[in-house]
């Protein structure tokens, strides 16, 4: 029996989230919701890609599709500049009886500690009065920095630390909303953009530090941040637009989880825009990118991941991982208790390959 899905957010994940719905047999999709006007009325098969025709054409109409009387619905809406908006949506989306798995709100993945309490008990008092659950995923914040580190952690007999790193040249990520006004790149170095206000990245990446600690059974004390930022040492250009000389084109950043002032869960992330800034700091395992997960212990661990497409290139890569994550959990979330789910309390899930079959 297939499982009705509405897609909503049609942007570099969502479009491959929603190609998947087309060509996966598990799934049928019932409408597709967009923030542009201009996708307006463009069919599904159009907006994901792929040539063919589904049938079912875009809208702005929430109550549209809605109507629709989806099982689930894959959430890929922008959220980092509109994180109030995005939550609403989920709780409008949830108490009517839909089901939601996506990429955003970010902070959903894994909120105790980092929300409000009243802000929790919102989402999921519109979970129980709809029957339905919310699963938030991706890859980082989302599977290299949960369900990669927990399951090797799970083979050891003590763990003292776990670091989470990506490592990645962003030139060719074309999300220019993402790039300039969430990360700052190409903006001058004493403008803090979105990411770096202060608390941000420990609410971004607070959701992997306390997931980890929580499926660990450690209890966190704090959680700190620290950034760095290197200049263009000439002008120069990206795929989402210009870098001027002098503005940012490489970042660095950790976040902690702290215990008796020791850091035990570190995410960090080391972005350029070009393969010669910094080296200094951390290399990637394969040339533009790879994500890496080291464990002190007994045993230890490195673990790097080299995402690959046949369609593009290590973001690309990173982009359908996202999007496979979100949509394989469909079945396991439909079936869920209603609530906040997280990667410490679903079934493992395995992804399927009807090709084979």
């Amino acid at each position: 029996m297939t499982i009705r899905v509405a897609h909503i957010g049609t942007g570099n994940v969502g479009r491959l989230a929603l190609s998947q719905l087309i060509t996966d047999p598990r799934f049928e999709l019932t409408a597709v919701c967009v923030s542009s006007a201009a996708k307006v009325g463009k069919d599904a098969g159009e907006l994901a890609g792929l040539d063919v025709s589904t049938g079912i054409t875009a809208t702005t109409d929430m109550d549209a599709l809605l109507a629709t009387q989806p099982d689930c619905a894959v959430y890929c809406a922008m959220a980092d500049n509109r994180p109030v908006e995005a939550i609403g949506d989920c709780l409008r989306i949830l108490a009517a009886g839909v089901n939601v798995v996506g990429s955003a709100p970010g902070v959903l993945q894994y909120p105790w500690q980092l929300m409000p309490d009243k802000y929790i008990a919102r989402v999921e008092d519109a979970a129980r009065l709809g029957n339905s659950s919310l699963f938030i995923t991706g890859v980082d914040p989302g599977f290299a920095n949960d369900l990669i580190p927990l399951a090797f952690a799970g083979t050891c007999q003590r763990v003292e630390q776990v670091r989470c790193m990506e490592i990645a040249d962003y030139a060719t990520y074309d999300g220019a909303t993402v790039m300039f006004d969430v990360m700052g790149f190409g903006k001058p170095l004493d403008e803090l953009p979105i990411l770096f206000q202060p608390g941000v990245l420990s609410i971004a990446w607070g959701t992997a530090i306390r997931q980890l600690a929580a499926g660990l059974g450690i209890d966190i004390d704090d959680i700190t941040e620290s950034c760095e930022r290197e200049p263009a040492p000439e002008a120069f250009d990206i795929a989402a637009g210009h870098i001027p000389k002098g503005s940012v084109a490489a970042m660095r950043f950790e976040i902690r989880g702290m215990v008796d002032g020791r850091p035990v869960i570190v995410i960090e992330h080391v972005t350029r825009l070009r393969e010669d800034l910094r080296p200094d700091w951390a290399q990637p395992a394969q040339p533009g990118g790879s994500y890496r997960v080291e464990i002190t212990g007994e045993p230890s661990y490195a673990v790097d991941i080299c995402p690959a497409s046949s369609n593009g290139d290590h973001n690309h890569a990173a982009i359908v991982a996202a999007a496979g994550r979100i949509v394989n959990a469909i079945p396991a979330v439909v079936a869920a208790e209603p609530g906040i789910r997280t990667t410490l309390d679903l079934p493992l899930i395995p992804g399927t390959c009807p090709t084979l079959r």
